[in-house]
């Protein structure tokens, strides 16, 4: 391995980590771990029926950020669990949405999704897309 690519290689790391940490990803992956730690219940969500079940939008790929703030909005209007992580992920989503922070989540400023899931699905959702960042 030549020294040009050992140093392109270093720059890529240093680069990744450097949008890992505008992401906020160990905090998000926190905070999310908590609010599933306090939503065991994992009631099923249709759309149609009335039903005391929120149905969160699950994101398409690019799109997971508005769908982030999007469905945490609905989860602090309704006040599902615990009101400040919340408030907390909904503004870190909206500002990594408005300045463009995490540009593998953020290529679109609409929600777009295919499914729609229960609050569980929705935090899950956060998770996984936050542990992909981190790797």
């Amino acid at each position: 391995m030549n020294a040009s690519m050992l140093s392109y290689i270093v720059f890529s790391c240093l680069l990744l980590s450097v949008q890992a940490q505008n992401c906020t990803v160990r905090e998000i992956i926190r905070y999310t771990i908590r609010l599933l730690e306090e939503n065991s219940v994992s009631c099923p969500c249709r759309e149609t029926a009335v039903s005391s079940c929120s149905c969160l939008p699950i994101a398409e790929p690019g799109h997971e950020l508005a769908c982030f703030v999007e469905g945490t909005e609905h989860m602090l209007k309704n006040n599902i669990s615990s009101n400040a992580i919340i408030a907390r992920l909904n503004l870190t989503f909206q500002t990594q949405l408005g300045r463009n922070l995490c540009e593998s989540l953020a290529r679109g400023d609409q929600c777009q999704y295919k499914t729609k899931g229960n609050v569980k699905e929705f935090l899950h959702k956060i998770l996984r897309t936050y542990q992909a960042i981190n790797k």
